[in-house]
């Protein structure tokens, strides 16, 4: 029986660095991702703005609750921190 405790407590071990070094890779590669992003929006010509055709209220009030419920899902998982969140979610409620 101690063996077999051993083996469950080292397996519980290995999957929750394996869980947290996955983690800490994925936030890292955002990270790196959206900083490419940004120097190539930088790096871009500034395109003319033009204004949105005006959207349906309930469409964008169901687009919204769709990206707050993604967020949360993002943050249940650990990929965002509580302040990521917070921001994401200002943002997106305007």
């Amino acid at each position: 029986m101690p063996g077999l405790l051993r083996g469950v407590a080292r397996t519980a071990v290995v999957a929750g660095t394996a869980t947290a070094v996955s983690n800490r890779v994925s936030r890292r590669q955002a990270g790196r991702w959206a900083q490419q992003d940004d120097q190539q929006q930088a790096a871009a010509p500034a395109a003319p703005q033009t204004a949105p055709p005006p959207a349906d209220p309930g469409d964008d009030m169901s687009s919204k609750i769709d990206q707050l419920k993604q967020l949360t899902d993002l943050k249940a998982q650990g990929a965002l921190t509580e302040e990521e969140f917070a921001a994401q979610k200002r943002q997106i409620l305007g």
